[in-house]
């Protein structure tokens, strides 16, 4: 039997800590795994559904993005700790149903924790909110039908001044087809207001690429990690945010591989992985993953690339032509005598202020990358959510030119995206900046002149809202609020709106945030079977390496109300666009093929969409750089750049935070209150600071402290009562959980180029609690 819901919203005022973990994964995830599954789902929907998970024929696991391997390589439990708890979340058997909003004003469920309301269980029907009492409403969600559900999107849009008066965001979760039709509705009406969670996490990962090797997109596949003799995972934790790439690791290091990691915390994925599919990893030891371990200071990643790239430059002067692949430079990249020069004139630098590491740490690891014929680097948020990330990451690739490391088996650039479809979404025409070629075929398509001017991305979205600029905000999915930065500051721009509406399949803190009216439209989830007039669909989702695949529900749908997510997008073009517009909105609804079949005729490389979707492995999308080392940049080669290295400078007295996820947490959804990993259970209000740092400001191991942040203009903001854990964190540096450490954020706190909020590194200082 699943269990019930939470009534009450559990006590997190006291967490316990205990020492933290040294490998993941092994039997406790394995138990971790199923009882998280079973208290949602039951025993027996339990085992029909998780043995359907990134299986070919079944469904892509809800998720994060990390590729499956071939079918004929997968495991029969193709799917990790945290993807069983995505699963079981969605294929609960947990119902919201009219009762439970007629119980709960949106007053109440706003004073709900995140955690609490993702534990309530599946939407069932569309749900309207007009206002607090005086408002004209009476402060709860009410049900509402479909038809005037979008009659009221269709009043509110249809009475704005400009069609750039609306903004439609999307989260990665969106399938191919939908995200294709969202993007086509937001053009024919008449705006490129499509900001998406790329906006808050590889944003800069896009800016920088595509300005380096003219993709914004990794370069590697499986078989390239498999291949590679050195393997960089830079600001990512994959055991908690992306475990199955662990199994990924360990068959790279059984194959030769060597690993460096650099993070400011040790991470016990990274340290040893126990493969619960092998006896050795359920019952033994499991294996070691990390041979060299870079505590590095947070933010000081730009100036241990550059310091690398200066060492390399040094050897090729010294042993020309042994270090430098001076083929491939000259062939295909330009750049390079400026990059070098601006290189060895800065020398060192204050490298080792900057990384916080020993002299004979780096050199160690430049020893291995030197000796690399094939190297792959990864990262994740540790890298994208600086003021400086760009330059990092322009940085990581001019070292990958100078060893020939792009269109080489084993070797590439491999920025690992967190959500399911989060790079298929931006495939298919999510971004505020689109390109003209994209709208040329677009347009050339369905027959009418896309909108050119740039619309708004996540940070300038909120700005707009704040400013009264924007008064209908739509969202395909996501949790928009809790993923923000400056939590108050968006709140407060969401509330200024006049409608807010968000496409979900359960409750989030969003839905407690609206505008003068509010509407939650549930739809189907990835696990669900999808019947429409043309019979049963499938989806596609694109993975971080750029493979497109189908994935197709099998469980009954969670309600009778439901629609899909390409349906919702239908009848709401149909809707507000009224019954002259000339595109087939009633036959992409009925038959996803159709849907298909325009995308092969408008995005690159979908040509044969429908029958090479069906292919059990899916199909690969081109990339010229790893193709065929072609670039397509305007010079028509791969760019050196050389940016001043920048590092974030902490006054005394200070720390430099960084926000990131327990290993209960995948994004914004908590579904538990541990991190095994980190030795934390019963709480998430929690900041890990190394004992010295803590000593030196007067706060003991079990402490409380307010966290305030510091700004450049004065301004502060704070988080109150966090409980102080002593932890090996790098010095000088401080981690907390998000969403909780959001509210440090400004929304003017941005990475250059990208306007990716600067997440990971904020200033803070530690102050006795006010409360706890």
């Amino acid at each position: 039997m699943a269990g019930k819901a939470p009534a009450g919203d559990p006590v997190q005022d006291a967490p316990e800590v205990g020492a933290p973990q040294h490998a993941a994964a092994g039997a406790k995830a394995v138990a971790k795994s199923l009882r998280a599954a079973q208290q949602q789902m039951g025993v027996r929907r339990t085992a029909l559904t998780l043995l359907r998970v990134n299986q070919a024929g079944g469904f892509d696991c809800p998720g994060c993005a990390w590729p499956e391997p071939g079918p004929g390589e997968r495991h029969l439990a193709e799917f990790c700790e945290n993807g069983a708890k995505a699963v079981a979340e969605e294929a609960t058997l947990r119902r919201v149903t009219p009762a439970f909003f007629a119980r709960h004003p949106v007053s109440g469920l706003a004073g709900r924790s995140g955690y609490w309301l993702g534990q309530q269980g599946r939407l069932t029907e569309p749900v309207l909110y007009e206002g607090e009492p005086g408002a004209g409403g009476d402060g709860h969600y009410r049900p509402v039908s479909w038809e005037r559900a979008f009659g009221i999107v269709a009043e509110e849009i249809n009475a704005l001044a400009s069609p750039d008066e609306a903004v439609f965001y999307t989260s990665g979760r969106t399938s191919n087809e939908a995200a294709f039709l969202y993007q086509l509705f937001a053009r024919r009406l008449g705006t490129n207001n499509l900001p998406d969670c790329s906006n808050m996490c590889h944003e800069s990962s896009g800016s920088a690429l595509t300005e380096t090797i003219g993709v914004g997109k990794g370069s590697v596949s499986l078989e390239d990690l498999y291949k590679a003799e050195l393997i960089i995972v830079a600001g990512q934790n994959p055991g908690t945010n992306h475990p199955r790439m662990l199994s990924a690791l360990e068959r790279a290091k059984k194959a030769g591989a060597r690993i460096i990691t650099v993070n400011p915390l040790p991470e016990a994925g990274l340290e040893r992985f126990r493969n619960p599919q092998t006896a050795r990893g359920l019952l033994g030891g499991g294996t070691a993953l990390t041979d060299l371990f870079l505590q590095v200071r947070i933010g000081g990643d730009q100036a241990l690339f550059r310091e690398w790239n200066r060492m390399l430059l040094e050897a090729e002067d010294a042993a020309p032509g042994t270090v430098v692949d001076r083929a491939f430079v000259e062939e295909h990249t330009a750049g390079f005598e400026e990059f070098a020069a601006a290189v060895r004139a800065g020398g060192p630098g204050r490298v080792l202020e900057a990384t916080g590491l020993r002299r004979e740490e780096i050199d160690a690891a430049f020893d291995m990358i030197r000796a690399s014929r094939a190297t792959v680097v990864c990262w994740a948020m540790g890298l994208t959510q600086h003021k400086h990330s760009v330059p990092t990451i322009r940085e990581v690739v001019n070292m990958l030119l100078l060893r020939g490391d792009i269109g080489r088996p084993g070797a590439g650039v491999c920025p690992v995206r967190g959500h399911s479809n989060v790079q298929g979404d931006r495939t298919m025409g999510i971004f505020e900046r689109p390109p003209a070629a994209f709208l040329d075929a677009l347009g050339a398509e369905f027959g009418f002149e896309p909108p050119r001017r740039h619309g708004l991305d996540v940070v300038n979205s909120i700005r707009a809202m704040r400013d009264g600029k924007v008064k209908v905000f739509f969202a395909m999915g996501g949790n928009f609020v809790a993923a923000s930065p400056d939590t108050h500051v968006t709140e407060a721009a969401m509330r200024r709106c006049r409608l807010t509406v968000h496409v979900s399949t359960k409750l989030n803190r969003s839905h407690t945030v609206t505008g003068a009216r509010a509407l939650i439209l549930p739809v189907l989830g990835r696990t669900e079977r999808d019947v429409q007039a043309g019979g049963e669909q499938f989806v596609t989702v694109e993975d971080s390496m750029g493979m497109v695949h189908a994935s197709r529900g099998t469980l009954p749908p969670a309600g009778e109300a439901l629609l899909s997510e390409p349906a919702v997008v239908a009848r709401l073009a149909r809707a507000v666009l009224g019954p002259g517009d000339t595109v087939p909105w009633e036959e992409f609804e009925a038959d996803y093929d159709r849907v298909r079949e325009a995308v092969s005729r408008v995005v690159p490389g979908f040509e044969d969409y429908n029958a090479r979707a069906r292919r059990p492995e899916g199909f690969r999308l081109p990339h010229g750089p790893r193709d065929s080392r072609t670039f397509p940049t305007a010079s028509g080669r791969a760019h050196f750049t050389a940016a001043p290295v920048e590092y974030p400078e902490v006054p005394a007295g200070r720390l430099l935070l960084q926000t990131l996820r327990s290993h209960d947490q995948y994004n914004t959804t908590v579904y538990g209150l541990d991190d095994r990993y980190r030795g934390i259970t019963g709480g998430r209000r929690v900041v890990l600071v190394h004992p010295d740092d803590a000593a030196a400001a007067g706060f003991a191991d079990g402490s409380y402290a307010d966290l305030v942040s510091e700004w450049t203009d004065g301004s502060t903001r704070r988080a109150p009562g966090f409980r102080v854990v002593h932890y090996p964190t790098a010095r000088g540096c401080a981690a907390a959980y998000y969403p909780e450490t959001n509210v440090l954020v400004p929304l003017d706190s941005t990475a250059d180029t990208s306007n990716t909020p600067a997440s990971k590194s904020v200033v803070i200082r530690l102050e006795a609690a006010t409360t706890t």
